[in-house]
């Protein structure tokens, strides 16, 4: 027995459901391969504060680690 196949509509309902429950946010190829658009200046300057807001917290965590056992 064959599959029916599925039509356009169910096809983007089940893959914006995958995406729901895995928390994918963008498509890995974009990821993975460069891309030669331009980026706006605001999407860098956001880009580099989510850099340093992870590095910092980072940094807190190590901080809260190391403190036990300095004590």
């Amino acid at each position: 027995m064959g599959r029916t196949p599925m039509s356009q509509t169910e096809y983007e309902d089940a893959i914006a459901e995958f995406m729901r429950k895995n928390g994918v946010t963008r498509c890995p190829t974009a990821c993975a391969v460069t891309t030669r658009a331009t980026v706006a200046e605001s999407d860098r300057a956001a880009l580099r504060d989510y850099g340093a807001a992870k590095e910092a917290a980072r940094i807190e965590k190590l901080r809260n680690f190391q403190q036990p056992i300095a004590s």
